[in-house]
């Protein structure tokens, strides 16, 4: 037998569970964590949000479990209490809505119907039953269902009590039991079973880099589990059997009844070389009958076999075969030298006697640009850079216009050094349209969360890079400077009669200003200029070098076209445009973070399909709970229950009539049958 006290706590917690506000919280909490769910990416590899959040909010979003808040354990445990709040509000209401739904309330007293605001009477001169029987045939007309209390005498007259709209309390009933369905089916697509494994010790993540058979049994889940959404990348003629769970700091192998083979990816483009559609010929091997069959995945239109949907989520590189030409940008060679290698590999790399290895991580065939100019988008601009550039007219210091188009194939690695640091590329195949001018692109940053900060490379008159290298050798070989300078000098001081001391002097000037330059660029000119100029000079004088160099540089330029059994340029705006851009290549290869830049020649394309697979047995349970959440709402608001009485004394009616909801279109409704009675009992 149970003590009170028992009781009591018992009646407490029933109290506290059954009651609306205690719903009603936890729905708030839960309408909050899905939107933290929909605004932050969920299941991300824990290094991106490290590198989003930074240290401290990364701490604090992973103890919250915020990475993957609909699997974590807060959120089911609200899912659960919501479920038995919700489940025992039905219960204690649900009685006594069926309760109203079916009573007429035909025990309501005169003294009540004339308290009521809604309320009107009428002399009549009629019988009882006559008056009854007119009543009952209009109520019946307007769609109302009545019920007659037969009068016994002046102490109790004939009441007529009538109902419409009585179904909308079943709105209540299907709004809540919808709100458990649709709980239950999170709960059942939670994966509670793993989480109590997790739990206890049973499961375990795997964060090492390991092939998927190499992966232990405590990070493996057979083919039963409940639940489980994952993505797997297939390269085209591979196949896959498992999928990849992103839980926390590492991942578990989810192994599938059968086996996934991708035929053929499939992807058309728009002429701007937008993806348009992609699709994915799979075959599904069964693991137990042996039986292979064939079907096409595409956006939207998934195959289900064995409760597991695979859905066409992406696509990427699967393994393409690039090859290349390595240009050494510090050296006074010209002449590059060839690379190969393959996507997801890695090939070593030398220059010199330091040692390099590349790690080629993408490439893409189409890409959509904005080819609009950016101020940000320069290599390392410092202040001298700046006003050498407004000095020199740059190019890339107005504003053109946006223009997005496709720009061809473009490739990113990884060059990483021997101490195992790298920096990141991502180049372009073709040359690149900006303000009307070619160049060869190459971004670089040193760390994932950093935009790529881009290099221009002019391209020559046949759209390559091979006279921007001439140039660029050629300057960075000490023993041509006195020819570059000698040349200079003749252009600068014409005819015989000139004083040659002064024009050795010029020589030399010319000559140390390239050394200077080939030795770190702007920045190392700006610091001969602070170091030997007087600061009131200074900026004068950089105009001065600037100008020289510029035309020191177009002789170099000429030089190396002489070499190589070229014609030489004309001395135009065009000429002078590609020299200025070279300049500016040059300084900004001295931040590059590579001596060696890598030129995409050819590529054999391999793509591969990214495949998402789920099992969610919950989510027919959510869809029935969805209509019939839909089917409630509509019950509750746009059902209105009305109700009439009635009440037929000698040589009088009461009429008194009431809503669940006092609306101008019941103040209507009222009068209409206000002004309908009246007529009715008047006769």
């Amino acid at each position: 037998m149970q003590t009170p006290s028992h009781t009591s706590f018992s009646r407490a917690v029933y109290e506290l569970l059954s009651s609306m506000r205690l719903a009603i919280s936890l729905l708030t909490v839960l309408a909050i964590a899905s939107i933290i769910g929909t605004v932050l990416k969920q299941n991300e590899p824990y290094s991106n949000y490290m590198i989003e959040l930074g240290p401290f909010w990364f701490k604090a979003f992973a103890a919250l479990g915020l990475y993957d808040v609909y699997h974590a354990g807060w959120f089911l445990a609200i899912l659960v209490f919501l479920i038995l709040s919700i489940g025992f509000c039905i219960y204690r209401q649900t009685p006594l809505m069926l309760r109203e739904i079916r009573s007429f309330r035909e025990h309501a007293t005169e003294a009540s119907l004339r308290g009521f605001v809604h309320q009107a009477a009428y002399p009549v001169a009629t019988e009882e039953a006559a008056t009854v029987q007119r009543l009952t045939g209009y109520l019946a007309g307007q769609g109302f269902r009545f019920k007659v209390r037969t009068g016994g005498g002046e102490a109790q007259p004939a009441l007529v009590a009538a109902k419409t709209g009585s179904m909308t309390r079943l709105g209540y009933i299907l709004t809540h039991a919808a709100i458990v369905i649709i709980c239950l089916g999170g709960l059942i697509d939670g994966n509670v079973p793993l989480k109590v494994q997790e739990l206890l010790g049973y499961k375990k993540t795997e964060s090492r880099d390991l092939p998927s058979d190499k992966v232990p049994a405590i990070s493996r889940l057979t083919p039963a589990n409940l639940s489980f959404r994952g993505s797997v990348s297939i390269p085209e003629a591979g196949t896959a059997d498992v999928v990849y769970l992103n839980l926390a700091d590492g991942y578990l192998i989810q192994d599938l009844p059968f086996q996934i083979g991708l035929k053929k990816f499939r992807i058309e483009h728009y002429a701007t070389g937008q993806p348009k559609s992609f699709e994915s010929d799979i075959v599904i091997s069964d693991r137990d009958s042996k039986k292979a069959f064939e079907g096409t995945v595409s956006v939207n239109h998934p195959i289900i076999y064995k409760g597991i949907a695979i859905y066409q989520a992406s696509f990427g590189d699967g393994g393409s075969r690039l090859t290349m030409s390595g240009w050494n940008l510090l050296s006074p060679v010209a002449k590059p030298f060839p690379f190969k290698g393959e996507v997801n590999q890695s090939s070593r790399l030398a220059n010199g006697d330091a040692q390099y290895t590349v790690e080629i991580t993408d490439f893409k065939m189409f890409n959509v640009q904005d080819t609009e100019e950016r101020a940000e988008d320069a290599v390392e601009p410092g202040g001298f850079w700046q006003k050498a550039s407004r000095i020199m007219g740059d190019a890339a210091s107005s504003a053109p216009q946006k223009h997005v188009h496709n720009v061809g194939p473009s490739y990113q690695y990884k060059i990483r050094d021997a101490q195992g640091q790298a920096r990141e590329y991502h180049n372009f195949m073709l040359p690149m349209q900006i303000d009307g001018r070619s160049y060869l692109v190459s971004g670089m940053r040193a760390a994932p969360n950093e935009p790529f900060r881009y290099v221009r490379f002019p391209a020559d008159e046949n759209g390559g890079v091979e006279g921007y290298m001439r140039l660029r050798a050629t300057l960075f070989d000490k023993a041509s400077h006195p020819e570059i300078a000698r040349r200079f000098a003749a252009g600068a001081m014409p005819g015989t009669t000139v004083n040659e001391a002064l024009r050795a002097k010029l020589i030399d000037s010319t000559g140390k200003v390239l050394e200077i330059f080939a030795r770190g660029g702007f920045e190392e000119l700006a610091k001969f200029i602070e170091s030997a100029v007087a600061k009131a000079e200074q900026e004068k004088a950089a105009e001065t070098y600037l100008k020289v160099l510029e035309r020191a540089l177009f002789e170099a330029n000429q030089l190396a076209r002489e070499r190589a059994g070229l014609k030489p340029l004309p001395a135009d705006a065009s000429t002078a445009q590609f020299v200025r851009e070279s300049l500016n290549a040059i300084n900004d290869s001295f931040y590059y973070g590579s001596p060696v830049y890598l030129q995409l020649k050819n590529y054999e394309e391999v793509l591969s399909s990214g495949l998402q697979l789920t099992r969610s047995p919950g989510k027919n349970l959510v869809y029935g709970g969805s209509v019939l959440l839909v089917l409630g709402l509509f019950a509750m608001f746009y059902i209105r229950e009305r109700r009439i009485w009635l009440l037929v004394k000698p040589g009088e009616v009461l009429f008194a009539m009431s809503s669940n909801r006092k609306t101008l279109d019941f103040e209507n409704e009222f009068n209409q049958h206000k002004q309908n009675l009246a007529g009715l009992l008047k006769g």
